[in-house]
């Protein structure tokens, strides 16, 4: 698993000057040394996520020489290294970051509106482009999807449409009909209810898909299914305008009643359809059949499904300027890169409902990659006296009951090192009853297609979300009972005492260091 940084471990932060949008960032990568480039041709068919694959976690990748697409670079692992996150927004270590992502939830920075003539992304315009495939760099993830996606959009919804909000999200997208592409919408999300409030009506929904967006957009367009903490309604661009310092600029679309973000790359300008469905492959439709064929991995580490979804009809498209290469971020699923997105914001949010639910017990939320983005997160809290007993237990309840889709909740004490699954393993082993700390308290809610175990409850029928069942996650508490704790006293060995430079050589360290694997770190930098 990833090696995120860990508490007590600092980091000096590097926060880019004036870095609100992707090339300031990209120019503060180079100069730091943190941005790897190339000339040479990359293919969207296959390579790019190949590429991404052989370096996940690794530097943010730059493609200048992308086939068929003069016009266009692409970017990849931009929020692979979970430092590097860190240090863009000048968080000091991970739990800082939840700490401080939990107050910009709660604190958001309006953003502003800046006039058309000023704004990058339309510094190029096209109206009522005939192929949007032209404009854009699709991609295809693996070998079992049969035609090539338009995934790493972030869909941007304000005012009106969103109850005089913002809100960011990704939907994928596949362009079959010229200027007419599948809008795949995940049930339960902000974007599903923003078409369930217009579906009735039958009135098309006007958005933007902007692309190559400002960092903070980014992470909080990976924000799903934190709705009890961001409910429809909510600024989400203004909080990221919180999480970067500055507001995020904002420009009217040409060619919609819709809202953009100004400082991306590029513009798709349109609007929704939520009764025009279609199917996302050309196989699927042959056959007539939902959720049969793969298309486009999904963040629960297995291939996704191709489904009869809503539409998005393009009016127009804005870009800078063609000469300078628009930047495509062309963001690859189950990749770390996905998943720091998908986890930044969600576990801020975890963090921020327990800390609503009962001020000062949480101390951290944490969500491994194992766990799947939405699937599952880790909560560790702080027991100060008896009363605090079983809160533990109404946080796992409330994270399962709020986030559609998580399966699994687990609880640990604070002398748990959060980030490594070795030690969450261990409490398991030894802190859990078996009878009274495994918890089922939702059974029959609401999952998500995207786990197979939840679309094979759907039996011989679709395989969709009107079709499948849900038993309800799972919460394990691994927390040690209040008034108990010398029952549970680990040992530390005196490793602040000593010195291994005072004994050996630098040499004779680093031997010993590199057959060091796992666990063994977390413990010999605790002692225990």
């Amino acid at each position: 698993m990833q090696q995120p940084q860990r508490l007590g471990q600092q980091q000096t932060a590097a926060t880019p000057n004036q870095a609100f949008d992707l090339r300031s960032t990209l120019e503060w990568l180079r100069a730091a040394g943190e941005l790897i480039e190339t000339d040479k041709e990359v293919d969207p068919d296959l390579q790019v996520t190949g590429l991404q694959k052989h370096m996940d976690g690794g530097c943010p990748i730059l493609f200048n020489n992308v086939k068929g697409k003069p016009n266009h670079r692409v970017i990849t692992n931009l929020f692979g290294d979970i430092s590097i996150i860190n240090r863009m927004f000048g968080w000091k270590d991970d739990a800082e970051r939840v700490r401080k992502l939990a107050h910009a939830l709660s604190h958001p920075l309006k953003p502003v509106e800046i006039a058309q003539s000023e704004a990058p992304c339309q510094e190029f315009v096209v109206e009522k482009p005939d192929d949007v495939n032209k404009w854009m760099v699709p991609i295809r993830h693996t070998t079992y999807e049969p035609e090539l996606t338009v995934g790493s959009g972030i869909r941007c919804v304000t005012g009106a449409q969103f109850d005089g909000g913002s809100d960011l999200g990704y939907n994928r997208m596949n362009f079959r009909w010229g200027n007419v592409g599948t809008f795949q919408i995940s049930p339960g999300s902000h974007m599903w209810q923003v078409v369930n409030k217009y579906y009735k009506e039958d009135q098309p929904v006007p958005i933007t898909m902007c692309f190559g967006v400002p960092p903070a957009c980014t992470l909080m367009a990976g924000a799903g299914f934190d709705y009890a903490v961001l409910p429809m309604g909510c600024d989400e661009i203004g909080i990221a305008s919180a999480v970067q310092g500055a507001p995020i600029r904002l420009v009217k679309a040409r060619t919609v009643d819709a809202m953009a973000l100004a400082d991306c790359e590029l513009v798709l300008e349109g609007y929704v359809n939520p009764r025009d469905r279609r199917f996302e492959t050309k196989e699927a439709e042959d056959a007539g059949v939902q959720g049969r064929y793969h298309f486009h991995p999904e963040w629960a580490g297995y291939m996704g499904k191709s489904y009869k979804a809503p539409t998005f009809h393009v009016t127009g498209i804005t870009m800078r300027k063609p000469e300078t290469k628009p930047i495509i971020f062309a963001l690859g699923v189950h990749m770390l890169d996905d998943h720091n997105i998908d986890t930044t914001v969600r576990e801020a949010a975890i963090y921020e409902l327990c800390n609503r639910l009962q001020p000062g017990i949480v101390q951290n939320v944490v969500i491994p990659y194992c766990m799947t983005d939405w699937g599952g997160c880790i909560i560790q809290v702080k027991k100060r006296h008896q009363i605090d007993e079983g809160w533990q237990r109404n946080f796992m309840a409330a994270a399962l009951s709020c986030s559609q889709g998580m399966r699994l909740a687990i609880a640990v004490s604070e002398d748990v090192d959060p980030y490594s699954m070795d030690d969450i393993m261990w409490c398991l082993t030894t802190r859990v009853n078996p009878r009274t700390d495994i918890l089922n308290p939702i059974p029959g809610g609401r999952g998500q297609t995207f786990m197979p175990a939840e679309r094979m409850t759907a039996g011989d029928r679709q395989w969709t979300a009107s079709n499948t069942q849900f038993e309800g996650g799972m919460g394990i508490d691994a927390t040690v009972p209040f008034g108990y704790e010398s029952d549970f006293l680990r040992p530390v060995y005196p490793v602040d005492k000593v010195k291994p430079e005072d004994w050996f050589s630098k040499e004779d360290i680093a031997n010993a260091k590199k057959r060091m694997h796992g666990w063994v770190n977390s413990l010999a930098r605790t002692g225990r």
